[in-house]
């Protein structure tokens, strides 16, 4: 399949491996050239979460045939010279997910030390869109300037709220909403039932 977009996909040190593996599995249903870039903290979460060892794409997505169809480059956290840390590669967009206080804290205030920074860094510079799917509470008034900051900069805070009035039944129905909302924000199809008056219908329906 020929790839539709181009994202860059980063995960960092906050809770919410989940949110991650489902980004990165239908980014490849979609058919999405994905850019991985993991840091040594978001690899901690990967592997206390979801049992993950190593930056494997199959471990990731849960799904080794998913793997091996899938348009993967996956980058090292320290290679500031990979092709992601210039403005010269076109892409559609970048979302960090989960994104840690501390990648908020870097992206809002401009720092650049790594390859998940620069990457970010310089989707602010060229103009495309950067969503953080940022997972903590409660929050600080640092936390709270840093979203002002990284907005300011032209960032999408997308905390990592599921909708309940979808009337999730399970674990992954709550995923699903908050993923959901991620994957509309770069403009990746999917087929996720999570929009108002959809899933809440559906939901009433079997209750019937």
């Amino acid at each position: 399949m020929k790839p539709t977009k181009r994202i860059i996909l980063g995960i960092s040190g906050a809770s919410g491996g989940l949110y991650a593996r489902r980004t990165l599995q239908l980014l490849l249903e979609a058919g999405v050239e994905t850019h991985l870039v993991i840091s040594p903290a978001g690899q901690r979460v990967l592997h206390d979460e979801l049992g993950v060892e190593g930056a494997d794409v199959a471990s990731i997505c849960g799904d080794d045939r998913q793997a091996r169809a899938a348009n993967v480059i996956v980058h090292h956290y320290r290679d500031v010279g990979a092709p992601i840390a210039s403005g010269s590669l076109a892409h559609d967009g970048m979302v960090i997910v989960p994104c840690s206080l501390n990648s908020l804290a870097s992206v809002a205030n401009g720092l650049a030390g790594n390859l998940l920074h620069r990457a970010a860094a310089v989707a602010l510079k060229e103009r495309r869109r950067l969503v953080l799917v940022v997972r903590e509470t409660p929050l600080s008034l640092v936390d709270i300037r840093n979203m002002e900051r990284a907005t300011e900069a032209g960032a999408i805070v997308c905390p990592a709220n599921p909708a309940f009035y979808m009337l999730p039944r399970t674990v992954m129905d709550v995923v699903d909403s908050v993923v959901g909302r991620v994957l509309d924000l770069l403009g990746v199809e999917h087929q996720l039932a999570v929009r108002w008056g959809q899933v809440r219908d559906e939901a009433m329906e079997g209750e019937e």
